[in-house]
């Protein structure tokens, strides 16, 4: 992939990515000719240059490709996001900033798997998500100003800035901040590993089952342990149960059949590792089961 023929192409890309902004590889081969495998091998190399940039969010099996500084143009994909990523995308867009802990389970594992659109911060020991529109400090900005909302003093007769008051939550604020810098706690820093571990957990699962054309309809359950999903399979409704573990157990596959049988749907098992074979042989003995008779 070297020498002036793949110089051309990569010129060509670029050029066509200039003028038509974020693309699916199908439509940046159409442009240069070639198929899309080796526009993809292209990309690829213009992405390791860092000239060309590509979306987390996957419409079908495929990127979005961009150039820095096109970030803002990935808006108009966000068209294809569904479920509860979709539900997580309105209200962040709409609310501009949300604190993680003031969310509900399934929005915050949501927020998780909308990258391109949501961005996290810290403040406080507090996770923060901004839309990725949005700059870090306007929400330092939107704090300041609920301290310098006017304060009543009189039953409704006059309201007022209290200044000196104002200036002592400021202060508190301030050292509190710097306490917390100062003395930052082992806790902190496992608290941040296991956010990694269990953001990378979601998106391997995410990832299988839409390469397996599963849709995700809704997050029913996520933590460290397991992450329950309901999704769409050709028609049907289904339940997902993924184990965060590389060997699963008898008592897995029951905790998984109580779940699914209190939603009233089938269910699949997924785990990061191969099903033992004493698991496989259980599971294929208990198809042909018809029952199990007690005799005196």
């Amino acid at each position: 992939m070297v020498g002036k023929d793949a110089g051309i192409i990569k010129e060509g890309i670029l050029s066509f990515l200039r003028e038509k902004g974020p693309s699916f590889p199908v439509n940046i081969a159409k442009c240069v000719g070639l198929d899309t495998l080796f526009t993809s091998a292209f990309l690829s190399e213009l992405i390791s240059e860092k000239l060309v940039l590509s979306s987390y969010m996957r419409v079908g099996t495929s990127s979005v490709y961009f150039l820095p500084g096109q970030e803002k143009d990935l808006e108009k994909f966000s068209e294809y996001i569904k479920g509860k990523e979709r539900e997580a995308l309105n209200l962040l867009k709409e609310k501009k900033f949300l604190v993680d802990l003031e969310q509900e389970p399934a929005i915050k594992v949501a927020l998780r798997g909308i990258k391109d659109f949501a961005k996290a911060f810290e403040m406080n020991e507090k996770v923060i998500w901004r839309y990725f529109t949005e700059k870090e400090e306007n929400y330092k900005k939107e704090e300041i100003k609920v301290l310098e909302e006017p304060i009543k003093i009189e039953k409704g007769i006059t309201q007022v800035h209290e200044k000196k008051e104002l200036k002592k939550i400021k202060s508190r604020a301030s050292e509190k901040g710097i306490q917390k810098k100062k003395t930052p706690t082992k806790i902190n820093k496992l608290k941040k590993t296991n956010k990694k571990t269990d953001e990378l957990f979601f998106n391997k699962i995410k990832t299988y089952l839409t390469e397996k054309n599963f849709e995700i309809l809704d997050i029913i359950s996520f933590n460290k342990k397991d992450l329950i999903l309901k999704v769409k399979y050709e028609g049907e409704e289904k339940l997902v149960i993924s184990y965060n573990k590389k060997r699963i157990t008898e008592k897995d596959i029951l905790n998984a059949s109580k779940r699914a049988e209190l939603i009233g749907l089938k269910y699949i098992v997924i785990s990061l590792g191969e099903t033992p074979k004493k698991i496989s042989s259980w599971i294929e003995a208990l198809k042909t089961l018809d029952s199990i008779e007690k005799t005196e």
